[in-house]
C-alpha cells in the first residue's frame, strides 16, 4: 500500500502525482496500431492548473457544477483536472446522451458552463438553449474545423491558453482553490437512470473516491500499464484511473473497437473490464479452436482438461474453493492426499502444455495481465472458471454509483469463483430479510452467525454517497441510520466472501452495461388489452426478454374459440397476436432504446397471484417469478451465446 499516494482530496492527488512521477507518462492517446501519443505527469497537472485558472477567470466558484459531455479521450482527464482544480465538481456523460436526459442534467444540476465533446454534440445543445436558461458557456473538446464558433462557445485548448497566459503574470487562483477543498465536499454529481423515468443525481464526495484508493486490493506500480476500454464517465471506469494516478502507471485509452489489438500491442498488466468484454475473448478463443487443425483442437482440450484439474488441487490447497457449507477439518486432512496426489501427476504434464497451448490463450489478452477487476454485471460461471483456469486472474467485483463504486472485490489472496470476494476494508455488509427487515447476518442466533442467508444487502462504509442531489426524499428512502439499501439480493459464504444471487429492486443491468427500468416497459406492455400482466428480465443477458400473462377473454374478442390460459401458452396464434402488440407498443416511435426493446417472450400458464408472485400491494416479486419459471427463462437465454437475435419475429 505504501507506494500509492496517499491525499486528503483528489485535487491534491494530482498535485503529489506530478510531484512524484514528474516526467513519466500519465495518460497515452492511440494515433495508430503501434504509436501512442503520451502526456507526462507534469504536463498533465500544469495544463489542468492552466485550464482551472481559465475556468475562474470565467466566473466559475469554489463547489459549482460544470457540466462535462464526452465519451474517453484525453480532454476528458485534462477537463476533470481543471474542474478539480479549482475547487469545482463535473457532471459527466457520455455522447449518446438524449436531448430528453441533456435538458433535465442541464437544468436539475444548475449547469451555467458545461464541456462538450464534438459539434454534432454541441449543436444539439445549441437547438436545445431555449430549454437550457442556465447554460451560458459551451467549451469544445473536439479542435474543431469551424472556423468561427457561435457565441459563447471556445476551445478547451484556448482556455488553457487564456489561463497560461494569466499564470505567467503570477495568478495563483487555482493554487489557492486546492488548499480550500473540503474532504465533504463534491467530487463529481453522476445522474442515474431512476425507476419513476427521471435521472437520480448521485453526490460523490472527495472522501468517497479516497476511500477506493486507498482501499482496492492489489500492489501496482509506476511500471504497469493500465488500458482503458469502458465509459469513463462510469465511476468504476473512473475510479480505476484515479487509482492509477495514485501509483503512477500509465492509462492508454483504447475502444472496443481496437481492444483486441491494443492488448496485444501494449501488453496491460491491469485493467476495469465487463462481462462483455470476457464473453466476447471467449466466444472468439473457442470459435478459433473450433475452426483449427484437429491436433491443435486436441492439444487445446488436453491442455485445458490439466489446467482445470491443477488449478481445482491448487484452489484446494490455498482454501480458494468456494464454501456453500462449513467444512470439517477431518474432510479436509482426508482429501489432502488425494489432491495432493493428483497434482503431482498433473503438473509435468501441465508444465508443458502451459508453456505450449496455453500461453497463446494468454498472449491474447497481452500475455502481461497481471489481473483484471471485473465489474458492472455478473461475469457467466463458465467464464469466469475458464479465464482463472488458464491463468488470466478475472476479479470479478461489486459496487453501484451509489458506493463509488466498490463494495466487495475479489483478490489474488481470495480468488474465490462463484463470489465477488470480501468486503473491502472498513466495508460493513448486512444481509435483510427483504420483508421483515430482520437481520439475517451477522446474526448470533442463527447457525454460523447467518452466512448463506439469503436477503437484501446493506452496506455501510467510507464509499457510501452523500445522497441524491436535490432529492431528500429518495435519499432518505435508500440511506438507512448510515446503511445504503442496495436493493442487490446475496449471501456470504464459508469463505467470507459475497455471493451475489440476484436483484430485489426493478433495475436490470445487461452484460453490456446497459441500466434498463423494467417498469416503465411493462407499464406500457399493459395498455394492450391482450396483456394482463407482465415481467421484464435480462439482468447480465444480453438483450431483454418477458413473461407475459395473456387476457383469454380479450382473445375471444378477435374470432379465437374460448381458450385457458394454458392453452394460450401453447397457440401460435395467440404468440403473433402478443408479437405484433410488442412491436407496437415498445419500439423507436414510442421512445424506447433500442436495447430496451423486447427480443424474445413466452406465454404464461397462469395468472400471477397475490402471496406468490405478487405481494399484498400487487407488486411483482421478481425473484419468485424467476424461481418458479426458471426453466421458461432459461428456454429463452438457451441461444443467447451463440448469437443475439433481433427483436422477436424480425
Amino acid at each position: 500500500m505504501s507506494h500509492r499516494i496517499i491525499a486528503p482530496n483528489i485535487a491534491v492527488l494530482y498535485q503529489r502525482a506530478a510531484d512524484r512521477f514528474d516526467a513519466l507518462p500519465a495518460f497515452a492517446t492511440r494515433e495508430s496500431a503501434l504509436k501512442w501519443n503520451p502526456v507526462s505527469y507534469r504536463e498533465l497537472y500544469e495544463q489542468g492548473l492552466n485550464l482551472a485558472t481559465g475556468l475562474i477567470e470565467m466566473g466559475v466558484e469554489a463547489r459549482e457544477h460544470i457540466g462535462l459531455f464526452s465519451d474517453n479521450r484525453f480532454e476528458w482527464i485534462l477537463a476533470d483536472y481543471g474542474v478539480q482544480l479549482c475547487g469545482a465538481a463535473d457532471v459527466p456523460r457520455g455522447c449518446d446522451i438524449t436531448d430528453a436526459e441533456l435538458t433535465y442534467i442541464i437544468n436539475h444540476a444548475n449547469i451555467r458552463i458545461a464541456f462538450v465533446e464534438t459539434e454534432a454534440l454541441l449543436e444539439r445543445i445549441l437547438n436545445l438553449q431555449k430549454d437550457l436558461p442556465n447554460l451560458s458557456e459551451i467549451i469544445l473538446l473536439d479542435e474543431s474545423e469551424t472556423a468561427e464558433l457561435p457565441d459563447g462557445v471556445q476551445r478547451i485548448y484556448d482556455v488553457c491558453k487564456r489561463g497560461a497566459d494569466l499564470r505567467s503574470q503570477g495568478d495563483r487562483r487555482a493554487e489557492e482553490r486546492i488548499g480550500n477543498i473540503a474532504s465533504d465536499d463534491l467530487f463529481t454529481l453522476i445522474y442515474t437512470s431512476g425507476t419513476t423515468g427521471q435521472p437520480k443525481g448521485v453526490m460523490l464526495t472527495h472522501s468517497n473516491m479516497i476511500s477506493q484508493i486507498e482501499r482496492l486490493p492489489g500492489s501496482h506500480y509506476c511500471t504497469d500499464r493500465v488500458l482503458s476500454v469502458l465509459p469513463i464517465w462510469h465511476i468504476f471506469e473512473r475510479v480505476i484511473e484515479m487509482y492509477t494516478i495514485s501509483f503512477g502507471a500509465c492509462t492508454y485509452y483504447s475502444s472496443i473497437r481496437t481492444l483486441g489489438e491494443d492488448m496485444r500491442n501494449v501488453e496491460p498488466t491491469f485493467m476495469a473490464s465487463a462481462p462483455r468484454l470476457w464473453e466476447k475473448l471467449h466466444e472468439r478463443i473457442l470459435k478459433g479452436v473450433r475452426e483449427s487443425h484437429p491436433v491443435r483442437r486436441a492439444l487445446f482440450h488436453i491442455a485445458y482438461f490439466l489446467s482445470r484439474h491443477y488449478t481445482d488441487s491448487m484452489y484446494f490447497f490455498k482454501n480458494k474453493k468456494l464454501k456453500m457449507r462449513p467444512q470439517a477439518k477431518w474432510k479436509r486432512t482426508l482429501l489432502f492426499p488425494l489432491h495432493a496426489l493428483r497434482w503431482l501427476l498433473v503438473i509435468p504434464w501441465y508444465g508443458f502444455f502451459n508453456a505450449a497451448v496455453l500461453e497463446r490463450i494468454r498472449l491474447g489478452a497481452g500475455g502481461s495481465l497481471k489481473a483484471t477487476i471485473s465489474g458492472g454485471g455478473a461475469l457467466p460461471i463458465d467464464i469466469d472458471r475458464f479465464f482463472n483456469n488458464v491463468g488470466i486472474p478475472v476479479l470479478e467485483g461489486y459496487g453501484m454509483t451509489e458506493t463509488s463504486p466498490v463494495i466487495a472485490v475479489r483478490n489474488m489472496n481470495n480468488l474465490v469463483v462463484g463470489t465477488v470476494g470480501p468486503p473491502i476494508p472498513d466495508t460493513e455488509i448486512r444481509i435483510i430479510n427483504p420483508e421483515s427487515g430482520e437481520i439475517l447476518y451477522p446474526n448470533n442466533n442463527l447457525p454460523h452467525n447467518g452466512r448463506t442467508q439469503r436477503g437484501e444487502i446493506w452496506v455501510r462504509g467510507p464509499q457510501v454517497m452523500k445522497g441524491y442531489y436535490r432529492n431528500p426524499e429518495q435519499t432518505n428512502q435508500t440511506i438507512k441510520d448510515g446503511w445504503l439499501r442496495t436493493g442487490d439480493l446475496g449471501m456470504v459464504t464459508f469463505n467470507d466472501c459475497l455471493k451475489m444471487l440476484g436483484r430485489s429492486k426493478a433495475t436490470i443491468v445487461l452484460s453490456s452495461g446497459e441500466n434498463v427500468e423494467p417498469e416503465p416497459i411493462e407499464m406500457r406492455l399493459q395498455q394492450s388489452h391482450f396483456i394482463d400482466q407482465c415481467m421484464v428480465m435480462g439482468q447480465d443477458k444480453k438483450f431483454l426478454c418477458a413473461l407475459i400473462v395473456p387476457v383469454p377473454g380479450e382473445f375471444r374478442m378477435v374470432g379465437f374459440k374460448e381458450q385457458s390460459f394454458e392453452d394460450l401458452s401453447k397457440n401460435p396464434e395467440a404468440y403473433k397476436v402478443i408479437h405484433d402488440e410488442i412491436r407496437r407498443l415498445v419500439s423507436s416511435s414510442n421512445g424506447f432504446k433500442r436495447f430496451e426493446q423486447i427480443r424474445d417472450f413466452r406465454l404464461l400458464p397462469g395468472a400471477f397471484q397475490v402471496g406468490d408472485e405478487l405481494t399484498n400491494l400487487y407488486k411483482i416479486r421478481r425473484h419468485v417469478v424467476e424461481k418458479k419459471y426458471e426453466h421458461i427463462i432459461h428456454e429463452l437465454y438457451a441461444t443467447e451465446t451463440a448469437k443475439v437475435r433481433e427483436p422477436y419475429g424480425v
